[in-house]
């Protein structure tokens, strides 16, 4: 049978850590619902936090890689641009040259011809010269072998080499920058040079073409890997709200029957002054 005291009351004392271990349950639900997250800190669950904190380094990092291949990408594509140019230009080069080849033809025409085909030939020049982004060309002489960043670690690259297209290079080792078709056996010899130039820079084209499309499918990729570690991060730290509130609501009441009952509680050394009456 409990002992009746004034100094000592153990039903209130009961009470009180009740109630304290209901306001600590109702603070971290609260603090849940105003984070939107279960673990917040390291103080709640540090297992976790730890390996959390790690995926979110690194999906960070991949931002790094994401801007990499982006960058690389906008090179090839630069690249490209002015290679598909230069392709044209020596499409029409060719005709120019197929004319020039007639042996019936006038002085005043073969001279119209050789001109067209100049300003064409230096337009090759231009073309190759212009098509830097970020400081990078791939397709002058020694021109900027691009290498992206392909994982979180940096250990693995992808690599698009450069394709040198300009004139004197060995894709177009027949024009230089003084070919011309001002005679008619000038005009000959240079269709085989051009058909040999058009073969060199259709298949550097498709060399700069295959390497866009794997900086595009790596891009995407990495996208989705992105994608996967940020929702594995929200699975280990992410509250579930709709638990949480209904926790919430739980606690609420607790509470207030808590508050109820040490008032209770805290009555029972009253009533003893009724036995002194």
């Amino acid at each position: 049978m409990p002992m009746n005291s004034v100094n000592t009351n153990v039903g209130a004392m009961v009470a009180l850590q009740n109630l304290n271990a209901t306001n600590a349950d109702l603070m971290t639900t609260q603090a849940r619902i105003n984070t939107g997250k279960k673990v917040a800190s390291v103080k709640d669950n540090g297992a976790i936090w730890a390996i959390a904190q790690n995926q979110r380094a690194t999906s960070n990092s991949l931002n790094s890689v994401k801007d990499s291949l982006q960058r690389a990408q906008s090179t090839v594509d630069v690249a490209i641009s002015a290679g598909e140019s230069v392709s044209d230009l020596l499409l029409t080069m060719k005709e120019k040259a197929l004319a020039a080849s007639d042996t019936t033809l006038d002085t005043n025409s073969r001279t119209a011809l050789n001109d067209d085909f100049k300003s064409l030939r230096d337009q090759i020049s231009k073309a190759v010269t212009n098509a830097d982004f970020n400081g990078a060309n791939m397709v002058k002489s020694s021109g900027t072998t691009i290498q992206a960043l392909a994982n979180a670690d940096g250990t693995s690259v992808i690599t698009v080499a450069a394709q040198a297209i300009d004139l004197g290079s060995t894709a177009l080792a027949g024009l230089t920058s003084g070919s011309s078709i001002g005679t008619q056996s000038l005009a000959s010899s240079m269709i085989t040079n051009l058909n040999s130039a058009i073969t060199n820079v259709s298949s550097a084209l498709s060399k700069l073409g295959t390497g866009s499309k794997s900086l595009a499918s790596h891009l995407t990729f990495v996208g989705k890997l992105q994608d996967t570690l940020d929702a594995g991060v929200g699975n280990l730290v992410d509250a579930d709200l709709a638990k949480e509130s209904a926790r919430l609501q739980a606690l609420q009441t607790k509470q207030q029957l808590g508050i109820q009952a040490l008032s209770i509680a805290n009555q029972s050394s009253s009533i003893l002054l009724g036995l002194f009456r």
